[in-house]
C-alpha cells in the first residue's frame, strides 16, 4: 500500500450565466449575440432555428441539443410562426483549455440528435439545473452548490464520451494549430504568473514564437474558441481575485504584483471585471482564509 497519495491542485474556474427555461410563442426570436463561453441549448417541445454565422441554419425539435463555442456570432428564433416552443439555455465557461479545444473540434455548432448520449446526459443536466433553481427548500449556497456538481459531473461525462468521438471525428483545426495555441496558452499563463517582475503582451509571445500577431490571435481563437486578450484578462481576473483574499496585502500591492502601473488603473480594470472595486470585493469575501501567510502556508489556490 502507498504510503503518500498525491492530492491534484484544482482550479475549475467555473462560471455559469444567462441560464433560463422559457416557453415562447410561435413567430419570436432572439437578437444576434456572442459571448467568449459556450452555450447549452435544449429543446423541450416544438422548434428551433439556429444561425451561426458562416454556417448553413439548423432547425431541430424536442431532445435535440446544441451547444454553441464561445466566440459564435448566431441567433435563436422559433421554427413555427403559430406554434409555442420551450427550452433550456444556460453559458458556462470552465478552466480546463483541454476540455475547451476538445469540445470545439467535435462537439460545437452541430444539432445533436435525442438518441446520442451526449444529448440525453446535456438534457438531464439541464433538467437538473432548472429543478435546483426553482427548489424553495435550498438556500442561495445550496442552489449554487447543486449547480455547481450538475455541471462538473456534466463534464466529467463529456471528457468520457470526447474520448470515444476525438477519434473518429475531423477537428476544424490542425494538430501544428493545436500545438501552436497550447504554447501560446503555456506562456500567457507564465507570463501572468509572473507579470510583477516581467510584464508582457501577445505581441511579445508572438515574437518568441517567430509569428504574427494576426496569425497569433487567430489560431488562438480557432483552436479555443476565445481571443488570447480574454484569455490574458481572465487569467488576470483569477489571480487578483486570489490575491486580494489575503489581508496582508494591501490593495495597492496587488496592483503592482498585477503589473498594473497604478492603483487607478487596476481598480478601473477590477471592477470592469467584477461589477465591484478591489476594496468592496475584499469587504464582501471576508477574510476565508485561516493561514497567516501565503509563504507559510503550503499551498497556493
Amino acid at each position: 500500500m502507498k504510503k503518500f497519495v498525491s492530492i491534484p491542485m484544482i482550479e475549475s474556474g467555473l462560471y455559469v450565466f444567462g441560464g433560463h427555461m422559457h416557453t415562447v410563442p410561435g413567430g419570436w426570436s432572439f437578437f444576434e449575440q456572442k459571448h467568449q463561453a459556450f452555450e447549452l441549448m435544449c429543446l423541450l417541445k416544438g422548434q428551433q432555428t439556429t444561425e451561426i454565422k458562416g454556417l448553413a441554419p439548423m432547425t431541430y425539435g424536442p431532445g435535440n441539443v446544441l451547444i454553441i463555442s464561445p466566440g459564435s456570432l448566431h441567433t435563436n428564433r422559433n421554427a413555427s410562426k403559430d406554434k409555442e416552443l420551450t427550452y433550456i439555455c444556460f453559458h458556462f465557461n470552465f478552466e480546463s483549455l483541454r476540455l475547451k479545444s476538445a469540445m470545439i473540434a467535435t462537439l460545437a455548432n452541430t444539432v445533436i440528435p435525442s438518441d446520442n448520449p451526449i444529448a440525453k446526459i446535456s438534457m438531464q443536466t439541464a433538467l437538473e439545473i432548472v429543478k435546483f433553481s426553482k427548489d424553495v427548500s435550498l438556500t442561495e449556497e445550496q442552489t449554487n452548490l447543486k449547480i455547481q456538481i450538475s455541471l462538473l459531473t456534466y463534464l466529467y461525462h463529456l471528457t468520457q464520451e470526447l474520448t470515444t468521438l476525438s477519434s473518429d471525428h475531423q477537428a476544424h483545426f490542425t494538430e501544428r494549430e493545436a500545438k501552436l495555441a497550447r504554447k501560446m496558452a503555456t506562456r500567457i499563463e507564465d507570463g501572468v504568473e509572473n507579470i510583477e517582475n516581467a510584464p508582457f503582451s501577445f505581441g511579445d509571445i508572438c515574437d518568441e514564437l517567430d509569428i504574427s500577431t494576426g496569425y497569433g490571435h487567430r489560431t488562438f481563437h480557432k483552436v479555443y474558441g476565445v481571443t488570447p486578450l480574454h484569455f490574458i484578462e481572465e487569467k488576470k481576473f483569477r489571480k487578483a481575485k486570489l490575491l486580494l483574499g489575503y489581508a496582508e496585502y494591501s490593495v495597492e500591492e496587488v496592483a503592482f504584483m498585477l503589473g498594473s502601473s497604478t492603483l487607478s488603473n487596476f481598480s478601473k480594470q477590477f471592477k470592469k471585471w467584477s461589477g465591484m472595486t478591489p476594496s468592496n470585493y475584499r469587504k464582501q469575501i471576508g477574510r476565508k482564509r485561516s493561514v497567516r501567510s501565503v509563504a507559510q502556508s503550503g499551498y497556493f489556490e
